[in-house]
């Protein structure tokens, strides 16, 4: 199989499942929002540290390119 087929394969398959997510979450995808993201908000500071989100979206994009080496 060529490269550039094998790689529009994999996009096409990667926009239906984020599609798939997009419609069955009403498009509130709760990144920003899970367990182990830390927000300090004071008067006049605001911290926000998205470690769990970080975490998980480095998992989803090391298997992505894990796809596109095979």
């Amino acid at each position: 199989m060529n490269s550039l087929s094998k790689t529009l394969i994999i996009l096409g398959c990667m926009l239906i499942v984020s599609g798939l997510i997009w419609h069955f979450t009403n498009g509130k995808i709760p990144l920003g929002k899970l367990p182990g993201d830390f927000r300090y908000e004071s008067e006049h500071t605001k911290i926000y540290v998205p470690i769990t989100t970080s975490i998980l979206l480095s998992i989803v994009l090391s298997l992505i390119a894990y796809l596109f080496r095979k």
